[in-house]
């Protein structure tokens, strides 16, 4: 397919690197040529300098055959912009967008796009990582509603019904590893200590079972 990357930071080079060695067609376009740099020497994509902000740049860049865009500038007004444009007038079916600065999310989420903030996202895995290792966030619905969630099953829940460890309607149960063997589990299964368990769970949810393992733990 061909793909868009507009920027070509640290975040941008990876993008585009990762979705070469995935056999898409790939043009990078940045303001400043030596950011090019921060690509691997084998990449063999299509880099282009300029304003990411014109026509002309847009068109070479090929944006209107362009099957996906990623926008991951590190100005949040720059990627909303780029990326309206993309699905406004260039109908780009798919659209990723970077932000950058954690309090102008709720613009860009206003106009509908898929957002991704890597600050956030990271100060969330880092708090969950100190506070309860043995429960990580692995993943999230699009508008945050709703996360998935892989957990170690402390000695307390041993025997424990899976249907009971949180609310019920709030999950379900995507996997159940138990020594080294993972299983789709039946509605009735026993939790055993150990478990590797992933859920997909609502946001508050998730967050009173976090804060139930984490008293286990204190405990």
């Amino acid at each position: 397919m061909n793909m868009i990357v507009f920027g070509c930071g640290r975040v941008g080079a990876a993008v585009a690197y990762a979705l070469f060695k995935k056999g898409h067609k790939v043009s990078v376009v940045d303001a400043d040529a030596r950011a090019f740099g921060n690509l691997p020497p084998d990449f063999r994509g299509h880099t282009l300098q300029g304003d990411v902000l014109t026509v002309d740049i847009l068109l070479r860049a090929g944006i209107e055959h362009a099957h996906a865009v990623a926008v991951v500038t590190r100005s949040d007004v720059i990627n909303t912009v780029v990326a309206h444009v993309a699905r406004a007038v260039y109908k780009v079916p798919n659209i990723v967008v970077r932000n950058y600065e954690p309090a102008k999310r709720p613009f860009q989420d206003a106009f509908g796009f898929q957002v991704i903030s890597p600050s956030t996202w990271g100060a969330q895995r880092v708090c969950e990582m100190l506070s309860n290792p043995k429960f990580q966030t692995i993943g999230s619905s699009r508008d945050d509603a709703m996360k998935i969630i892989e957990l170690v099953a402390p000695k307390a829940w041993e025997g424990k019904s899976l249907v009971n460890i949180a609310p019920l309607g709030q999950f379900a149960v995507i996997s159940v590893t138990r020594s080294g063997r993972s299983f789709l589990p039946k509605p009735n299964e026993r939790v055993a200590a150990g478990d590797v368990i992933q859920l997909s769970i609502t946001c508050p949810a998730a967050r009173t079972l976090q804060a139930d393992m984490e008293k286990l733990q204190e405990a």
